[in-house]
């Protein structure tokens, strides 16, 4: 393929729901263009952008795809996204590679979750955007009942569009041509016809503003509106140099901003990177500033080094095409970078620039995963961070109280996919088990009580004694010593502090962390010879756990802070689930968008699966955020089933 200018470039987002016709659109486009003899099916896993293994087996898209079509003496660099929820963090990674999205529309299941979650992520970027009500070959196929369901869902900017456009355009898309520019609205009140080039100006700035969404039809199984998608794309869709200015910060951290432009030192932004078990690692980017060439060096300035480029290729699926420069605008891919990762800038050292970095939802959803094999613990851990490179958007935690390793991401496919291929890339076989909660344990009333630690075994012995109130405290730990008389000496008073501090971690009802303590030495013995810092420390620890018990002491749960956004109609299914798990109310308030923020507070052991509940009781529509909040007394009744298994599992050992 050969190199083309920023002017005839467009990078162009495919979007929405699973199995809406995304995959197949670029399937039929590359046959109309003659890249390939015979049209692949995603039922058949012979398509040319869902060609990684897992898609293969799962029917699906999975991973973002970079497509270009060459037409007309353009190019069109379509991102194919992933249509599951899931996977949102791939679309939100292809958004900044592009100026436009077309989002995908399936006749017959009309609006669907995935729509609308393609329709915010443009909202959030301000993209430009097309929307194409695919498979019209439906028996059950009505253009206008499925755009007037979108117009009353997205709003009077979506126009219905059939190309090409002549100056005979219905009054809908007059008036919304005439809004984007004075000139024309003082025509069109007139009662004058436009122009094709007005027309072609106002919708120009029309849909570059996002004040006109134009929606056309197809049924590119059929080879139907293929054509007529292609040329409104290369008419309509701004250039890369069309694009608004790009933010980021220089090398003394400080806000900047970059246009795209040929005539400018390198930058290009690096929005996914590849794993290809032959070639290594792939980084692909998006060249924002100057050219890029093959075999030069570039800054990456997260890491603060230079990596040298091998060859550039494009990609077209799994399909690597070389080439040796790319201008502004273009999106191309370089192999075996050591050090650059997703979301990294590489530029031109003498102009410094790191570009807004990735944007991630934060997880949902959180499994807890362990090695069938003990031995592969190390390679489970390499495996994850290696799949972390090419899918940044999940997370790997240990956590430290309960030992156990968290992979945290939107749902359960997404996790799913990611075990599946630590398998088939790794050899690392997986178990989920069930997730440990971090309990705390503290105590609400007073106790005193006596330390005493004595030993003797021939020669020196140990002896240590001590005297502490315990009480409840506002602080995580209070110590305070008020001796008199000399009853221990002062020396041995940091190895008491130290022996209860040391036993804090590990309580004596369910062997949790002890919280919100206040203990005072006020009294003790010591021996001359015997005594010395371990005898006290050994001394404290026995006093903590008689103090504790004797305290009435008390189990701790972690409560979370959750906001859920939800459509109208499942507000009452929301709240009756979140009262069933002892979740509280603190709040609603009606969104602009429409819909209602639920602010609640609720146990973390009721909320483990809550990202898979809320996706069932909202058909995927409700979002939510989750943050911890605080700690709170655990029902006695629950209380006592945690103690009793720790019990148990101490007898086991």
């Amino acid at each position: 393929m050969k190199g083309y200018t920023s002017e005839t470039i467009r990078n162009v987002a495919l979007l929405g729901h699973g199995g809406c016709g995304k995959t197949t659109f670029l399937e039929s486009a590359l046959y109309e263009t003659g890249v390939i003899k015979k049209l692949g099916k995603v039922e058949d896993g012979n398509t040319v952008s869902d060609y990684d293994k897992m898609e293969v087996e799962k029917g699906y898209s999975i991973n973002t795809s970079v497509v270009p079509i060459e037409w007309k003496g353009s190019k069109i660099n379509f991102i194919d996204t992933p249509g599951y929820f899931d996977f949102i963090g791939e679309v939100n990674a292809a958004l900044r590679a592009a100026e436009a999205a077309v989002i995908m529309v399936d006749a017959g299941s009309g609006i669907q979750v995935g729509t609308e979650a393609a329709w915010n992520a443009c909202e959030r970027y301000s993209m430009p955007r097309f929307i194409s009500i695919t498979k019209r070959d439906k028996d059950e196929f009505d253009f206008y009942k499925t755009f007037d369901e979108l117009k009353a869902k997205f709003g009077n900017k979506l126009v219905p569009l059939s190309w090409p456009l002549s100056a005979e355009i219905d009054d809908e898309l007059k008036e919304a041509i005439a809004e984007s520019d004075e000139e024309l609205m003082e025509k069109y009140f007139d009662g004058e016809e436009f122009t094709d080039e007005e027309i072609k100006k106002g919708m120009v700035k029309g849909i570059s503003e996002g004040n006109i969404v134009p929606v056309c039809s197809s049924a590119f199984q059929l080879g139907h509106g293929i054509e007529g998608l292609l040329d409104l794309l290369i008419e309509y869709v701004p250039t890369p140099l069309q694009h608004g200015p790009y933010r980021g910060f220089n090398d003394k951290n400080e806000p900047v901003e970059r246009i795209s432009v040929t005539d400018a030192p390198m930058s290009a932004f690096v929005f996914k990177t590849i794993i290809d078990p032959f070639v290594g690692k792939i980084s692909v980017m998006k060249v924002i500033t100057g050219k890029i060439n093959s075999g030069t060096e570039v800054y990456n300035e997260r890491i603060g080094k230079t990596e040298k480029l091998g060859k550039l290729f494009f990609l077209r699926g799994k399909e690597q095409l070389e080439l040796n420069y790319a201008e502004a605008g273009d999106i191309v891919a370089v192999a075996k970078l050591q050090n650059t990762k997703s979301g990294d800038t590489l530029c031109d050292k003498s102009d410094v620039i790191r570009y807004l970095p990735l944007d991630f939802p934060s997880p949902t959803y959180y499994i807890a995963i362990e090695a069938l094999d003990k031995n592969d613990d190390e390679k489970m851990g390499v495996g994850l961070a290696r799949l972390r490179e090419e899918d940044p958007s999940f997370v790997v935690e240990r956590n430290s109280e309960t030992h156990q390793t968290l992979l945290g991401g939107q749902g359960d496919i997404q996790l799913g996919i990611i075990l599946a291929k630590l398998k088939d890339r790794f050899g690392v076989s997986v178990k989920t088990v069930p997730q440990k909660i971090a309990y705390r344990e503290t105590i609400k009333g007073s106790s005193d009580v006596q330390g005493k630690h004595k030993k003797q075994s021939g020669g020196a012995g140990q002896y240590g004694d001590v005297h502490i109130r315990f009480s409840p405290s506002d602080k995580e730990f209070e110590f305070s010593e008020e001796l008199f008389g000399g009853s221990i000496p002062k020396n041995y008073v940091p190895a008491v502090e130290k022996g209860l501090i040391e036993s804090l971690e590990k309580g004596p009802l369910a062997g949790c962390k002890v919280v919100n303590i206040k203990a005072v030495l006020y009294d003790g013995s010591y021996h001359d010879v015997d005594s010395n810092e371990v005898s006290f420390k050994i001394a404290a620890s026995l006093a903590f756990k008689k103090g504790i018990v004797e305290a009435n002491p008390c189990l701790l749960e972690p409560i979370m802070h959750v906001e859920i956004t939800v459509p109208d109609e499942y507000m009452g299914d929301v709240i009756g689930d979140m009262n069933k798990r002892r979740g509280k109310i603190l709040g609603m308030e009606p969104l602009s968008n429409g819909g209602q923020k639920v602010v609640a507070e609720a146990p973390q052991a009721e909320l483990f699966d809550y990202a898979l509940g809320l996706r069932s009781m909202t058909q995927g529509r409700g979002v939510f955020e989750m943050k911890f909040e605080r700690y709170e007394e655990l029902p006695k009744h629950l209380a006592e089933k945690i103690i009793a298994q720790h019990s148990a599992e101490n007898e086991a050992k």
